[in-house]
């Protein structure tokens, strides 16, 4: 996991056209997913979606990310993921996202992310 830099995460905590949602299992916050309207780009990106990993495979990822896009408000979303997360790419790409670019070094590690993305 990538440590976000201060102002990363304030921004996605307190500004305007950010779509967060929390996944919750028997009052436990389990998962969270937070997405970047950009009306004025027709756009939105996905900044981070994540579910803790003892429920994962329980479908609460997918279940976050429709949760999300049915209020987004833009013809599409685009995503980063890494290109070795095959179990997140995999979901992507069920739900309908597309490659279309890569970012080489895109993580602190270095490592390559793929841009996905889906027509709503």
């Amino acid at each position: 996991m990538d440590a976000w830099p201060l102002w990363d995460l304030i921004g996605v905590l307190t500004l305007p056209n950010i779509i967060r949602l929390k996944a919750m299992v028997d009052g436990k916050f389990v998962g969270f997913i937070a997405g970047d309207v950009r009306p004025s780009e027709k756009l939105a990106w996905i900044a981070t979606i994540g579910v803790l990993p003892e429920f994962q495979r329980r479908g609460i990822g997918t279940t976050l990310l429709l949760a999300a896009e049915a209020g987004l408000d833009v013809p599409r979303v685009r995503l980063c993921v890494r290109v070795n997360n095959l179990n997140a790419i995999h979901i992507y790409e069920h739900q309908g996202y597309k490659q279309i670019s890569t970012w080489p070094n895109y993580y602190g590690n270095g490592e390559n992310a793929l841009v996905m993305e889906k027509m709503l």
